[in-house]
């Protein structure tokens, strides 16, 4: 059974950067295209952007300008990196990746910026 399993949230001061890792299991597991989305409380989940195999991303308007994804296919994680962190920002954040032609999703990792 594939997992993709999120980490590094936790408590961030605003202005802050936070850089979040999403890792599949185990580490050998064929994952193509993959994808950020957060969700906050009382609110649908949103999409961030998505990343394929050769590196090519695409951002949401929302935050274009202050995340970056990149992946590294050898560790088969990709990354979030979050720059001016800002209370809204505010969520769990959720990784999913082609598995197989089906997506899997992480469990999500849990982000609060304080202002």
């Amino acid at each position: 059974q594939v997992q993709l399993v999120e980490s590094g949230g936790g408590l961030v001061q605003a202005g802050e950067s936070l850089r979040l890792s999403c890792s599949a299991s185990p580490p050998s597991a064929n994952i193509g295209s993959m994808a950020w989305h957060r969700q906050a409380p009382g609110k649908s989940r949103e999409y961030i952007g998505s990343i394929h195999t050769d590196a090519l991303t695409n951002y949401d308007d929302s935050v274009k300008g202050r995340v970056t994804i990149s992946r590294d296919n050898a560790k088969n994680t990709m990354y979030l990196q979050i720059h001016s962190l800002r209370p809204e920002d505010s969520a769990v954040y959720y990784c999913r990746g082609l598995h197989h032609n089906r997506w899997v999703w992480g469990q999500g990792t849990q982000v609060i910026v304080s202002s």
